[in-house]
């Protein structure tokens, strides 16, 4: 009986299965590495096309007609509420910008976003973040419908009402996904996003706190079935780009929900009656409780 050897001088069906089958893998690992994925030394200069922000195809008007009508009695009326909000966000992005207007600003916020973004990525997957440009948007959140909800166990009182918060909000960035297998970052595959907001809408509760509280604090919250929608547009590889690919819209807007999510609810600490250490002692203490 003849016996056939992976190893011998003579061809035979099995060598050629092998070497056809690690003749594919190379084939499609040349492609992979050399099409989609960057090798060089600095992952910014491969990539030439960076999406830029509509800005004009989002700005949207400020005052948004959506105050809903309940049988005959019209809802309290917010405006007093939304000029007070939109004078504080003003604040924020005057404060982020350093106070400066123009170019000047919108590079000063760009360098302290691109410091943050840098600070909170996972060093393991993805490279250095280079962030484009930044809006930080014109408008503010628009409040409306507000109404008393029946009185809480702690015979507290809830104010609950609507919000919504439509504007050209947006972020421009770039990065590279690093691939560590077989070695440490053996290769890495570029990525370039705009993120922009299209709408944000939820409930927004405050609860002031019992008389006889410990640490009393003034407690917000959204609700947990908020509507978030955000536009994308994506570049992925060096030289053949995947572009707009739908899975990564998906995965970048579930992990804004999960975070927003996760800090739905904000407890500011009233001057003078607590410290926000007492606050926190108190949080420990109803979570083990």
């Amino acid at each position: 009986m003849t016996t056939n050897y992976i190893f011998s001088l003579q061809p035979t069906f099995t060598q050629g299965l092998i070497l056809g089958q690690l003749s594919v893998l190379f084939l499609l690992g040349t492609i992979l590495r050399y099409l989609f994925f960057d090798s060089s030394e600095n992952p910014f200069e491969t990539t030439s096309y960076h999406p830029q922000f509509d800005r004009k195809s989002l700005l949207r008007k400020q005052n948004v007609e959506t105050q809903p009508k309940s049988g005959a009695e019209e809802p309290e009326s917010l405006e007093w509420f939304n000029v007070l909000v939109r004078q504080i966000v003003d604040v924020y992005r005057s404060k982020l910008r350093d106070d400066l207007p123009g170019l000047e600003g919108d590079e000063i916020a760009r360098q302290r976003i691109e410091a943050f973004a840098n600070k909170i990525r996972p060093a393991g997957f993805l490279d250095q973040i280079k962030i484009h440009s930044v809006d930080l948007g014109v408008s503010a959140p628009t409040l409306y419908n507000a109404r008393l909800t029946p009185t809480r166990p702690e015979g507290v009182p809830e104010l609950e009402f609507d919000a919504v918060y439509e504007d050209t909000l947006s972020i421009s960035l770039s990065t590279s996904y690093l691939f560590n297998y077989p070695t440490t970052s053996f290769a890495r595959m570029p990525i370039s996003l705009t993120i922009s907001l299209s709408q944000f809408k939820s409930s927004v509760s405050i609860i002031p706190p019992p008389a006889d509280a410990s640490a009393p604090v003034l407690t917000f919250s959204i609700s947990p079935n908020f509507v978030l929608d955000l536009t994308t547009t994506s570049l992925m590889g060096s030289r053949a780009k995947l572009a707009n690919v739908p899975k990564l819209h998906e995965l970048i807007q579930h992990q804004v929900r999960r975070v927003l999510a996760a800090r739905a609810i904000w407890k500011v600490v009233l001057p003078g009656l607590a410290s926000v250490a007492e606050v926190k002692a108190e949080l420990k203490k109803e979570q083990l409780s």
